[in-house]
């Protein structure tokens, strides 16, 4: 599980660059209300990243809701969810099977209390940022603007050309 891991922090750390840039290069008239949703999304998804980046380490974050009061531009969020998705993969490389297992008590946002291993909390942040991309690759198709190239598939041939080649 462990490799597993580790290609799908590397592989989110690819798909999240392929859609911001993606949209980073949409026109300004599209950029308005698609955009503005856009943030919404994957700005929820980078606080929840944050936060389980925190509950992993057993230390307080600073965030009440899941949700920021005011959204950040699309430039600043990039750079953040960026950064975010590298300490990501230098966490995930460093982690051995024991502490993978271990079980962490935290509190949710609400209050509510949580218990978790590090590797269900992991799994919880790949698939929470794969369901909001996918929000994000809705919001283009139906705005008429071709989604990012964002396939799991297309990073392993991508990554790993030499492995996944044919002869």
């Amino acid at each position: 599980m462990h490799d597993t891991l580790q290609h799908l922090f590397r592989y989110k750390a690819w798909a999240n660059d392929e859609l911001l840039t993606a949209l980073a290069r949409l026109g300004a008239w599209r950029r308005l209300t698609l955009t503005r949703l856009a943030i919404k999304a994957l700005s929820h998804s980078y606080v929840v990243d944050r936060i389980f980046a925190a509950h992993l380490q057993r230390k307080a974050h600073p965030y009440t809701s899941a949700n920021l009061s005011e959204l950040p531009t699309l430039d600043d969020l990039a750079a953040d969810i960026r950064r975010s998705d590298q300490e990501y993969i230098k966490y995930v490389c460093g982690l051995d099977r024991d502490a993978l297992a271990e079980r962490i008590d935290f509190v949710f946002t609400d209050g509510a209390p949580g218990r978790m291993s590090r590797e269900e909390m992991l799994m919880h942040v790949i698939n929470h940022g794969t369901g909001h991309r996918g929000q994000v690759s809705a919001l283009m198709l139906l705005n008429a603007v071709s989604p990012a190239r964002d396939g799991f598939t297309t990073w392993l041939h991508e990554a790993e050309a030499s492995m996944r080649g044919r002869g």
